[in-house]
């Protein structure tokens, strides 16, 4: 199957335009990461607070909550990215019927 890493809409796979774009795209790798950490942070946290280790629980929330979140802004910039080449490429090429947007 050819790269279409460049093509915002996953033609081969499916007739969504954004199924599987958090997988496809390497450049979501970093916000899927903090995402996964942020969890365990925070099982780690609620962990601490269950346990009676109220500093390691404030310290594990936190910062699965920073990490979580920071991890879903870097998911949302990278698909506002792919939302704007579509918006670039419908631009570009007037003559074709722009999808509408299913995410």
């Amino acid at each position: 199957m050819p790269d279409t890493s460049r093509d915002p809409v996953d033609h081969a796979r499916t007739t969504r335009q954004h199924a599987g774009e958090t997988m496809k795209a390497g450049v979501n790798a970093p916000g899927l990461f903090a995402v996964g950490i942020g969890i365990v942070a925070l099982v780690v946290g609620l962990f601490g607070f269950a346990s009676g280790h109220a500093v390691a629980g404030a310290v594990g929330v936190a910062l699965g909550a920073l990490l979580g979140g920071a991890g879903l802004i870097w998911l949302a910039m990278t698909h506002r990215k792919v939302r704007e080449a579509e918006r670039d490429w419908q631009r570009k090429h007037p003559e074709k019927p722009a999808e509408p947007p299913t995410s």
